[in-house]
C-alpha cells in the first residue's frame, strides 16, 4: 500500500468514526432517553433494554455478530473489515456515551425523533458512500432474498414494522408507536439524500487544441475512462478530436481544474445523467422474475407405427 492510499484509507475511517459518532447520539442523546424504539436491530436492541433492562450497546454487538456468522454460513461470503470496525465502534459508542449523556437533550418527543431520526440517517449515508455499514437488518433481508423472490428493502421495511410496532405493547402508547415511524421514516430519507447525492455522475465533452494533453492527466490523475470523438468544427473548419467522459459529480471540479491548467480556452459541455453503469460506477442488477422459466417442448420425433 502507497503512502497515498494509506492516507486515503486513513481518512475513510475518520469519516466513518465521525459518522459512528453522530448516529451515537442520536441514538442517546435523543431517541432512546425519549422512550422511542426506532427501526433495525439497534430498535430491537432498545426494545430489549425498555423490556428487560439489557445494555443497548453490547445486545447491539451480540445479535450483529450472531446475524453475521449465520450470514457467512448461510450465504457463503464474509463482511468486509469497515462492517466489523463500524459495528464495534458503534455499539462501544453506544455503551460509553450515554455516562456523558445523563438527560435527554430535548424534552419534546416530537423534536428528539426529528433531529435524532435525522442524526442517525445522516450517519447510515455517510457509513455506505465510505463503503461501511453496520449489519442489521439487511443481512436477515440477504439471507431471506437467497431462497426466496422477495425484496430485500420490503423485507428490511416489514421487520421494522414489527419493531416499532411492538413498542406498543411495552408502553401503551400509540404515540409513542407513531414517534418510531417518524424516526424510520427520516433516517431512510436523510440517508436517501445522501447516497442519491454521493451517486450522481455527470457527462463532460470537451473540445479543446490539446486533447492529449487533456486526456492523459484525466486518465491518470482521476481514473477515469474516456473517448475521443471525431468531428468538424465550423468555426475553424478543421477536423479535431473531442474528449468525452463521464466522471462522479463530486470528481467535476477536479476535471475542471485539469482543463484549466492545461488549455484555458477549452469548450467544455456538461450533463446530468440518470444512471451509470459499469466499472467505477453502479452494478446493474436486473430484476428478479418470479416466473419459473418454462419447460422444453418435447422435440423428439414421433415413432414409427
Amino acid at each position: 500500500m502507497t503512502k497515498t492510499e494509506l492516507l486515503k484509507e486513513v481518512k475513510s475511517y475518520a469519516i466513518i468514526t465521525l459518522g459512528l459518532m453522530v448516529s451515537a447520539v442520536g441514538w442517546t442523546g435523543f431517541i432512546i432517553p425519549s422512550d422511542i424504539v426506532g427501526g433495525g436491530v439497534m430498535g430491537l436492541s432498545s426494545l430489549l433494554y425498555f423490556v428487560f433492562g439489557l445494555p443497548v450497546g453490547p445486545t447491539n454487538l451480540v445479535i450483529n455478530g450472531i446475524l453475521i456468522l449465520l450470514s457467512m454460513k448461510i450465504l457463503g461470503k464474509g463482511f468486509g473489515i469497515k462492517t466489523i470496525y463500524s459495528l464495534v465502534t458503534l455499539s462501544l459508542f453506544i455503551t460509553v456515551f450515554p455516562y456523558f449523556i445523563t438527560d435527554p437533550i430535548v424534552t419534546d418527543k416530537f423534536m428528539a425523533a426529528i433531529i435524532g431520526g435525522g442524526m442517525v440517517g445522516a450517519s447510515i449515508g455517510i457509513l455506505f458512500v465510505q463503503g461501511g455499514s453496520t449489519g442489521g437488518t439487511e443481512i436477515v433481508a440477504m439471507i431471506i432474498n437467497k431462497n426466496h423472490n422477495i425484496s430485500p428493502g420490503r423485507i428490511m421495511m416489514f421487520l421494522d414494522i414489527i419493531i416499532i410496532s411492538s413498542s406498543i405493547f411495552v408502553f401503551k402508547s400509540l404515540e409513542t408507536m407513531v414517534y418510531g415511524f417518524v424516526v424510520v421514516g427520516l433516517m431512510s430519507y436523510i440517508a436517501d439524500m445522501l447516497l442519491t447525492g454521493s451517486r450522481q455522475s455527470v457527462q463532460v465533452l470537451i473540445i479543446s487544441q490539446k486533447p492529449k494533453e487533456i486526456a492523459d492527466k484525466l486518465s491518470s490523475q482521476i481514473n477515469r475512462g474516456l473517448s475521443f470523438l471525431k468531428g468538424r468544427g465550423y468555426y475553424y473548419a478543421g477536423d479535431r478530436e473531442f474528449i468525452i467522459t463521464i466522471v462522479k459529480k463530486s470528481e467535476s471540479h477536479m476535471v475542471f481544474q485539469i482543463i484549466k491548467e492545461t488549455d484555458p480556452d477549452a469548450f467544455i459541455s456538461v450533463a446530468n445523467v440518470m444512471a451509470v453503469y459499469g466499472h467505477g460506477f453502479d452494478q446493474y442488477k436486473p430484476p428478479l422474475s418470479s416466473k419459473k422459466p418454462a419447460k422444453p417442448k418435447n422435440t423428439e420425433l414421433p415413432k414409427a407405427e
